[in-house]
């Protein structure tokens, strides 16, 4: 049966929940069908929830504490319960004021990153992006997510954060499928433009762009698009939301999955002809 939480980092956390629940049930001396006699759920959510395959919500744990004469556990137990909460975030839900302010959200994540290893199958990532080229992703996405429309706002923000690749002692990586330098956003004029943008930013001091060639013999296979802050956590972009993973396992494997990526790409003079090249696609 697979695992009810789409990363092991939050599945651990949900995990640790829910076992603190049920200890805070065994030492109150309680059986499972007490918590819902004195709850007025049905037995099998509380079984759901002490075995961790359904999130409790705040008012869950205020509930069950407070069943158990635990009342002090709530502050703990409901902190817990929302940093796991951040951890499986729906785009939706992040993106339900606009898309600017999830752009300005991230700043101070990456002005405290000192290594950016990025990997994208899918568009140039967004410290990479001109106006332009942001604006026209940002404009589909608000669409097809159905978000307010401050796309301009968005993506003056997206560009202004990357003021980092230029600035501070930031050192970024990052691994293109040459298939991202095909997929033509915003239309040819928009595309020329990004495609010129990086060109001039693969001759930066601290950047370092690899591009996978397409139909390469490869040992990995291609991965959803994902970023890794320093040692510390990985953003796994998804179509439906964005996962945050901060368990040391699960962040080492992601770093293997990049250096086993990193070794399909080619470099400095084979990249630029590869970028050189879709820019002349376009006609």
């Amino acid at each position: 049966m697979p695992p009810p939480y789409p990363s092991s980092s939050l599945q651990a956390v949900r995990s640790e929940i829910a076992g603190r629940l049920r200890e805070i049930r065994l030492d109150a001396g309680l059986t499972g069908r007490d918590i819902a006699a004195r709850t007025g759920w049905q037995p099998s959510k509380v079984s759901r929830i002490q075995n961790a395959t359904t999130p409790p919500s705040d008012d869950d744990i205020r509930a069950w504490c407070l069943a158990c004469d635990a009342a002090n556990q709530v502050p703990d137990l409901i902190a817990a319960n929302r940093t796991a909460d951040s951890m499986y975030v729906e785009w939706r839900r992040v993106q339900r004021t606009g898309l600017r302010r999830l752009q300005e959200a991230r700043v101070p994540l990456y002005e405290r990153t000192r290594l950016f290893r990025v990997y994208s199958s899918s568009v140039v990532p967004g410290l990479l992006q001109t106006h332009e080229y942001a604006a026209a992703l940002l404009g589909s996405i608000a669409r097809v997510h159905g978000t307010p429309d401050d796309v301009e706002d968005a993506a003056a923000a997206r560009v202004e954060r990357s003021r980092i690749i230029r600035e501070g002692d930031h050192r970024l990586a990052f691994l293109l499928e040459e298939s991202v330098l095909r997929h033509v956003v915003g239309g040819a004029e928009t595309m020329a433009g990004q495609l010129g943008h990086l060109l001039a930013v693969m001759a930066y001091p601290a950047v370092s762009v690899g591009v996978i060639p397409a139909g390469r013999t490869r040992d990995m296979w291609t991965l959803e698009t994902f970023n890794i802050f320093d040692e510390s956590r990985v953003h796994v972009e998804l179509l439906t939301a964005a996962v945050t993973v901060t368990t040391p396992g699960e962040i080492a494997q992601y770093a293997h999955a990049f250096e086993e990526l990193a070794a399909l790409a080619v470099y400095g003079t084979d990249a630029r002809a590869i970028v050189t090249a879709a820019v002349t696609s376009l006609g």
